[in-house]
C-alpha cells in the first residue's frame, strides 16, 4: 500500500503542532537571538534608591549588581516586594547588595533557548544574568523576551486572535 503523501503530512503537523522550524530553533538558536537589550547594571554598593528608580525609568523588573565588574547579585522586583515593602527602611542610604540575591543562577549566552526556558520554568526564575567567563554580565535573558520570541513562530495565529477570547469575532463584515 503507497503511503499518501498528504495524509502523512496532516499526521504529522497534529503530531507535532507548531512551525516545523521550531524544535530545530530552540535547540539551535542560542539567547543572543533571544536577548533584545543591554542590561541594566549597577555597583553593588548603590542604594535602594538608585536601583528602584533605575529599574522604574527602564521599565525593567531587575537591575544587575556588580562588585569590581563582576557578577555579585540580582535585585529583582520578586526582592523589592517580598524583602522590602512593609518594612520601614530608609531607600536613600540603604545598600541595595543587603536586600539582593547573592550569586543568582546564571548562563552564558551560548546557552540554547530550550535549556534557558527549562531553567526558568523548572526554577521559577522570570530573570537570567547572562555572564562571559570571567562572571562578567553581558546580559539578561527575561521570561517575556522568551515567550516574543516563541510567539514569533506562531505568529499569524497571535496576531489573528479575536480582542476577546471569551466573545470572538462578532461579525465578518467589513473585515
Amino acid at each position: 500500500m503507497p503511503i499518501d503523501e498528504d495524509d502523512l503530512e496532516r499526521k504529522l503537523s497534529e503530531e507535532c503542532p507548531g512551525p516545523a522550524d521550531l524544535r530545530s530553533a530552540l535547540l539551535e538558536d542560542t539567547l543572543t537571538d533571544v536577548v533584545s537589550q543591554p542590561p541594566l547594571v549597577l555597583d553593588e554598593n548603590a542604594t535602594l534608591a538608585d536601583a528602584i528608580a533605575l529599574m522604574r525609568r527602564e521599565h525593567r523588573g531587575y537591575v544587575l549588581l556588580t562588585a569590581d565588574g563582576r557578577l555579585s547579585g540580582i535585585f529583582t522586583e520578586r526582592d523589592l516586594l517580598y524583602r522590602i515593602v512593609g518594612s520601614l527602611i530608609d531607600y536613600e542610604h540603604a545598600a541595595v547588595s543587603a536586600y539582593m540575591t547573592r550569586d543568582p543562577v546564571t548562563l552564558p549566552a551560548d546557552s540554547s533557548v530550550a535549556f534557558a526556558l527549562n531553567k526558568m520554568t523548572v526554577e521559577g526564575f522570570r530573570h537570567v544574568p547572562l555572564v562571559d567567563a570571567e562572571g562578567r554580565p553581558t546580559g539578561v535573558v527575561s521570561m517575556r523576551e522568551v515567550v516574543e520570541y516563541l510567539c514569533g513562530f506562531f505568529s499569524k495565529d497571535v496576531l489573528n486572535l479575536p480582542p476577546d477570547p471569551r466573545i470572538g469575532f462578532r461579525s465578518r463584515e467589513g473585515a
